[in-house]
């Protein structure tokens, strides 16, 4: 649920996809329509919950018709915008449950599957996210959050970020790093 639309629709159709075309030469495919069934309706509740809406709902705003071989079949849609104008488009359905002698798996994956990518991201800035200073950075790890909690004073700064993000881990300078490690007051957010 915390993915974007697009992710979502896109992680269904590739797994839909991926079955569908493998077993495209089988003469009873036709009984994938429970499969789906069953995934068409995981995605539309799993969109549904995510929005606070209705699984009728979310199948009236992203359902669209594509034309297909066999003529236009309905299939659902959730579109990405681009910087560059072209929106990326991710389709579940559309296939026709035929029997095809001659099918190929031509399964494209649209990028990655699981972009967890907040802490690659949070990396790639090269940015310590207690002092601001910019650079090679480190990350700091903790075994739970619980571990924040301190009963014997006042809490560090950076375990008042960790806590506020709800994050296990903090991206920090190698010396703010080292400072962690020690256990000396900082003094770098008031400077």
């Amino acid at each position: 649920m915390n993915e974007t639309d697009h992710v979502i629709v896109g992680k269904f159709a590739i797994e839909y996809r991926g079955v569908v075309q493998y077993y495209l030469m089988a003469g009873d495919v036709f009984r994938l329509h429970r499969l789906r069934w069953v995934m068409e309706t995981s995605m539309l509740r799993t969109l549904a919950r995510k929005h606070g809406s209705t699984v009728s709902k979310m199948a009236a705003r992203f359902k669209a018709k594509v034309q297909a071989p066999h003529g236009p079949r309905t299939c659902f849609e959730a579109c990405m915008p681009r910087d560059n104008g072209k929106e990326l488009v991710a389709r579940f359905g559309g296939i026709p449950l035929k029997r095809q002698k001659t099918a190929e798996l031509t399964d494209r994956l649209a990028g990655p599957v699981y972009p967890h990518k907040e802490l690659i991201r949070r990396l790639q800035g090269n940015r310590c996210e207690v002092c601001g200073r910019t650079g090679e950075v480190e990350v700091h790890h903790i075994r739970s959050l619980n571990d924040l909690v301190r009963l014997d004073g006042p809490s560090p700064d950076w375990m008042k970020i960790m806590a506020g993000r709800r994050r296990k881990a903090l991206v920090v300078c190698g010396a703010f790093h080292e400072r962690i490690h020690t256990r000396k007051p900082s003094t770098m957010l008031t400077q």
